[in-house]
């Protein structure tokens, strides 16, 4: 059993920058992959960023590519989201997910590929 704790999320005026963390229960928790995704009201979850379990292979959507950074601390069983240049439209619950047998070679970005999530944590942008 793997818990997942999200906390960082609040309200922003847009332009302006959020660093989301989760925290994850478990002692194999550098062999996961880990994934933060989104879902506003009245659509469905999507992916946002997705982190290997050895840190060195990262993929973004395409709608935060540039604006947000996934990052990993091993010794913390922690991962990051920092999230920079917010926009109104980045309104959502952002969960973050663990996925315990990553592929060996990239990251996952679907949600059938990950087995924990956690509860979300709310980010609204305000215009």
């Amino acid at each position: 059993q793997v818990q997942l704790v999200e906390s960082g999320g609040g309200l922003v005026q847009a332009g302006g920058s959020l660093r989301l963390s989760c925290a994850a229960s478990g002692r194999s928790f550098s062999s996961y992959a880990m994934g933060w995704f989104r879902q506003a009201p009245g659509k469905e979850r999507e992916f946002v960023a997705g982190i290997s379990w050895s840190g060195g292979n990262i993929y973004y959507a395409d709608s935060v590519k540039g604006r947000f950074t996934i990052s990993r601390d091993n010794a913390k069983n922690t991962v990051y989201l920092q999230m920079n240049s917010l926009k109104p439209e980045d309104t959502a619950v952002y969960y973050c997910a663990a996925d315990l047998n990553p592929p060996r070679i990239g990251v996952p970005r679907m949600r059938w590929q990950y087995d924990y999530w956690g509860q979300g944590t709310q980010v609204t942008v305000s215009s």
